[in-house]
């Protein structure tokens, strides 16, 4: 795996949303007639470098019925978008930069107008399956090697165009050995490229192993990050934490505490607790992305129902907001993990636990990095191990202690 794997931080975006182009469902005539969106992106790969990223994790590009997801071309840049050279023109302003360009590679299901839609797996009674019950995505068959040759011309084709990585979607729904199969086959030309698989439920390691992945999304850990915070119990959180580290023997996993495909993160947690939220995700172990608006406390909730990800992923103005603070605090911790860039893939062990306090101590033989939360009404002393220096946070260092106010959390070093 190509060492730039070790240091990238994405930050995520869903480029039908953001762009303000018209999902659903796609009208004809946007299929035909390129519209040259994707150039807003661009003008926000400065605030991307400015929070100290330096990873722009894109949702899907291509050609789509509707929401991206049911893909009709996997390669052509949908035209609600533009076209190859805006395309071109994205990578080379991220490149220029310094930013790495991951896709989003649906493989598992077409929308029903793709020409692969002839792959499909077929039920019983002939007719092709669905994915999830979504009459719009046929699933493909993976035992056809017509479908790993799809695959892999279509990896092929913009890693050739200059994309450096792939997540790939719905990855747990598609058997390992499609992968196992599909991505040395891709490697062989794109050794440098990083490959990781949208996984919710089951067992990651063994997942990462057969698929031959080299990530896969840390859903548990999001979920007991949020459960935390919303719930007032850490012993979820602690829990999960134990499951991490077991993950590093086999791999690194993608780790979150936002996407296109989930509430915000502020309005699952409270604006108050979202530093409390990345302050973890940015001190454990993993490959992290922060949710393009995340940093503002932007907030959105997911519902179930035909739009119920509208207020998850919404248009962007043409330039950045100004600053705030919460995008100060994203500032802050990313720049805590720019200084300690083993924390890729270094243990975290649990020093305190309450229902409302926890302190996390993730270290190697020489440096340490502690994590000390308190959501409870009520200012708390907790302890500091090893760690000797507030570098972020709200906290006053006392002995061998660490005083944080109500609510408050902070990040200390050696």
């Amino acid at each position: 795996m190509a060492s730039w794997t070790e240091h990238v931080m994405w930050w995520h975006v869903y480029p039908l949303g953001f762009t303000g182009a018209p999902v659903r469902p796609a009208a004809d005539a946007d299929r035909d007639t390129a519209v040259h969106r994707l150039g807003r992106i661009e003008g926000w790969l400065d605030h991307l470098v400015g929070l100290g990223l330096n990873g722009l994790a894109l949702g899907p590009v291509f050609a789509s019925e509707s929401h991206g997801y049911d893909t009709v071309d996997h390669f052509r840049i949908d035209p609600r978008l533009g076209d190859d050279a805006d395309f071109d023109r994205l990578v080379a302003a991220a490149h220029d930069r310094g930013i790495r360009v991951q896709l989003d590679g649906v493989f598992n299901h077409v929308g029903r107008t793709h020409p692969a839609a002839a792959l499909a797996r077929r039920n019983r009674d002939g007719h092709s399956e669905v994915f999830e019950g979504h009459d719009s995505l046929v699933a493909l068959d993976h035992d056809r090697p017509e479908v790993a040759d799809l695959a892999v011309r279509v990896m092929n084709h913009w890693l050739d165009r200059g994309a450096d990585a792939w997540r790939l979607d719905a990855a747990y729904a598609v058997p390992s050995r499609f992968w196992a199969a599909v991505l040395p086959r891709v490697r062989e030309r794109h050794p440098g490229a990083w490959f990781s698989g949208e996984v919710i439920h089951g067992d990651y390691a063994e997942i990462a192993r057969t698929s031959t992945m080299d990530s896969i999304t840390q859903y548990e850990l999001w979920q007991a990050i949020w459960h935390g915070l919303s719930d007032h119990n850490f012993f979820e959180l602690a829990h999960a934490l134990k499951r991490h580290n077991d993950l590093l023997a086999t791999f690194v996993p993608a780790t979150f505490a936002g996407n296109h495909d989930v509430t915000r993160i502020a309005s699952a947690v409270g604006p108050a607790h979202v530093p409390h939220a990345m302050a973890v995700l940015l001190t454990v172990a993993g490959v992290p992305s922060v949710y393009a608006g995340d940093e503002y406390g932007w907030t959105g909730v997911k519902e179930q129902r035909l739009g119920g990800d509208d207020a998850v992923r919404p248009e962007f103005p043409d330039v950045p907001p100004p600053e705030n603070d919460l995008l100060r605090v994203h500032r802050e911790l990313i720049a805590v993990r720019r200084r300690h860039p083993w924390l890729h893939r270094a243990h975290t062990d649990v020093v305190h636990l309450a229902n409302r306090q926890l302190v996390l101590r993730t270290a190697t033989g020489s440096d340490t990095v502690l994590t000390a939360l308190n959501i409870a009404d009520e200012p708390a002393t907790l302890p500091a191990a090893d760690a000797t220096t507030v570098v972020a946070g709200d906290a006053r260092r006392s002995g061998d202690r660490v005083e944080l106010p109500a609510q408050g959390w902070a990040v200390l070093t050696t």
